[in-house]
């Protein structure tokens, strides 16, 4: 199992996080690619390579040319929900939002929907999150450790005054999580870096034991004291050898949440589901159901974090004519999933690959692509479909024969 350890040996920040996986070997025009598909402006990439302290390290940029407006946390949702981003990364960056808003809701005593973003979730932050999620996606990581964060001290300027550091947000956000004085001054853990960490991360402590892949340093812009400013990322194997041929490596606990209905009007739906996404649901469906006196009805089901349950719990009450609703926590197991770009005589279609302990579960062409290729040119879906899966079936990464050299590596980003 491929493994990321974070050595935040003098904080961290979101722009750290992407730099070290950056350096790691994470690829940075793949990166910008997916980026894109935000729908977001005013801003542009790029990378440097930095000397910190005789330690090389990459440093993240983002540049925005104008002021930003603030976001609530549904901006933030429906923003990822549009880009067309793999599921998966919209469910993780998602969660990393959600926890943020709920923090700094908490430490400003209101609700986390109510939280508007001006200084914190501009639009770097909001490429941040999404870039650190992206590249261990890309990296093929499974489990994520950090070492203990060091606080930091003193005071930094805010919108009501000067606040002490670490901020309350970052002290929420915190909690349960090993934390020291490194004897560094100023604002060492961001928001933004807690809010990443203390959600990718599966536990927090000493670098585990590894077979060590690589590793990669981030840089940031703040000039350390007596330490580098400087965020260390460690990649490495771990043997599944604690693990049953049934792969237990992406399991997690998930919210269902159940009703009935039999006075939905049916076209009414279509808006419910599109909301119940933009919220962050896993999965929504519905099931013919026959109800008490012969009554047909529709069970709606609703997959999603455990944490969001009671925000859901309410968009149902006041959407949908249910005066009830069932609602538990389910362990759910899913395949390792990657994204396969493939280029056929009539165009490039992605390939969903779905794994099981590293043999080809499942493949299956973007219908989106299928279609879109399909009308633009005139024939039937079916043949678009049948040369992208034929063409993905050819491919080095599928069929396991050599790359011959005039052959071109098809990108491919993990989901």
């Amino acid at each position: 199992m491929r493994v990321a350890y974070f050595d935040c040996i003098n904080g961290a920040a979101g722009d750290m996080l992407v730099g070290a996986l950056l350096d790691a070997g994470a690829d940075f025009e793949r990166l910008q690619l997916a980026l894109g598909r935000i729908a977001v402006s005013g801003y542009q990439l790029g990378t440097s390579k930095r000397n910190v302290r005789g330690m090389g390290a990459l440093r993240f940029e983002v540049e925005t040319a104008t002021p930003q407006a603030g976001r609530h946390l549904r901006d933030i949702a429906a923003l990822l929900l549009q880009s067309d981003l793999p599921r998966a990364v919209i469910a993780k960056a998602t969660r990393i939002f959600h926890r943020l808003a709920t923090a700094e809701g908490k430490a400003r005593g209101i609700p986390g929907e109510q939280v508007q973003f001006c200084e914190l979730w501009d639009v770097a932050a909001i490429l941040e999150v999404v870039g650190v999620v992206l590249c261990l996606e890309q990296l093929a990581i499974r489990q994520v450790g950090c070492s203990p964060l060091p606080l930091g001290s003193g005071f930094m300027p805010g919108a009501q005054g000067r606040l002490p550091i670490p901020v309350p947000t970052v002290l929420e956000l915190l909690q349960n999580v090993p934390v020291y004085d490194n004897g560094e001054t100023g604002e060492l853990v961001t928001p933004t870096g807690a809010a990443i960490l203390t959600s990718i991360a599966s536990y927090f402590g000493r670098v585990p034991s590894m077979r060590l892949a690589g590793s990669g340093h981030g840089a940031g812009l703040r000039e350390g004291n007596a330490l580098p400013n400087v965020l260390r990322v460690l990649l490495g194997e771990i043997e599944k050898t604690e693990m049953s041929s049934d792969d237990s490596s992406n399991e997690e606990l998930v919210g269902v949440i159940e009703t009935n209905l039999d006075e939905q009007p049916s076209m009414l739906f279509e808006y419910l589901i599109e909301r119940l996404f933009a919220m962050g649901a896993l999965d929504v469906f519905l099931t013919p159901v026959i109800m008490q006196r012969g009554r047909p009805g529709i069970k709606l089901t609703i997959l999603i974090l455990p944490e969001r349950q009671n925000e859901c719990r309410q968009l149902i009450f006041a959407e949908t004519a249910a005066v009830g609703v069932r609602y538990y926590t389910v362990r759910r197991q899913t395949l390792e999933r990657e994204v396969l770009n493939v280029q056929t005589d009539v165009g490039a279609v992605r390939v969903k690959v779905a794994r099981q302990l590293g043999q080809i579960a499942n493949l299956a062409p973007e219908y989106r692509d299928c279609a879109a290729i399909a009308q633009a040119r005139g024939i039937p879906i079916k043949q678009v479909w049948q040369l992208a899966l034929a063409q993905a079936l050819a491919t080095p990464q599928i069929s396991g024969r050599p790359q011959k050299p005039d052959e071109s590596d098809p990108a491919i980003m993990t989901t």
